[in-house]
């Protein structure tokens, strides 16, 4: 499996398991409905664990667009392999979206509001707020960013004398699982905590392809605040960690 494959088949799996848990809660019929933000964010978090520990050594594992250019700001991922790692996560992305659609497939007919539906693949604010948004998810995914970098094992390989040895093979995914975890507890209230373009977007296109009954318009006026706010918070995050002197 190349490095491409494997941040296809990691960011896939976590959509297959983070819209998936989303379905869960909120289409009706299922039997995790209305089970609420705990299992949601909870789902999150072990998404993000089986996506990071099934491809870390072949790929890294980034599976996340807004990681993948600031591990390139920092001087640890090479410029010219970006796009290709962004084009993967948004197709693995994107057919991660697919395969929630055929899990549910009874669900959606079942469910009538068609912003529940369009919250199974993607993000939108608790209160719509364009300035307040952004800064929510710049926030989020700075705090992502950091944290990652300041841990070193999750993308650092072979050690360095200065990271902290928790590389334990598939555990050593834990501690972002649970990074994201308490990000999607203490800040995802906001907006939904995206912190990632590559899981918006993509699943955000699937909704809008997808034969979907009784769904609604695809918020692209919202769309492009997962995107951009996510990159500016991860930047921000990296400069930051360079002036600490990559400690």
């Amino acid at each position: 499996m190349t490095p491409l494959i494997g941040e296809i088949v990691g960011t896939m799996f976590l959509i297959i398991l983070g819209d998936g848990v989303v379905a869960n809660v909120l289409l009706n019929k299922c039997k995790g409905q209305n089970s609420g933000w705990i299992v949601i964010t909870a789902g999150w978090a072990f998404a993000v664990f089986v996506g990071v520990a099934t491809v870390a050594r072949i790929s890294g594992a980034h599976i996340n667009s807004a990681v993948t250019i600031s591990l390139a700001v920092v001087g640890v991922f090479p410029w010219g392999q970006v796009p290709g790692y962004i084009i993967a996560q948004m197709l693995g992305a994107f057919t991660g979206g697919v395969i929630v659609y055929l899990a549910y497939l009874p669900h959606w007919k079942e469910t009538e509001d068609p912003g529940l539906k369009l919250a199974v693949f993607c993000t939108g604010p608790a209160i719509r707020n364009t300035p307040a948004n952004f800064i929510c998810e710049v926030i989020g995914t700075f705090v992502l960013v950091f944290a990652v970098l300041g841990m070193k094992t999750a993308f650092e390989f072979p050690l360095s004398g200065a990271s902290i040895p928790l590389d334990l093979g598939a555990l050593g995914a834990v501690p972002v699982a649970i990074l994201v975890w308490g990000i999607g507890l203490s800040l995802g209230g906001p907006t939904g905590y995206a912190i990632n373009p590559a899981r918006d977007l993509g699943p955000r296109i699937a909704h809008a392809i997808l034969p979907i009954p009784g769904k609604g318009d695809n918020d692209w006026g919202y769309s492009w605040i997962p995107v951009i706010a996510p990159v500016v918070g991860g930047i921000l995050a990296a400069l930051l960690y360079l002036c600490f002197g990559k400690y």
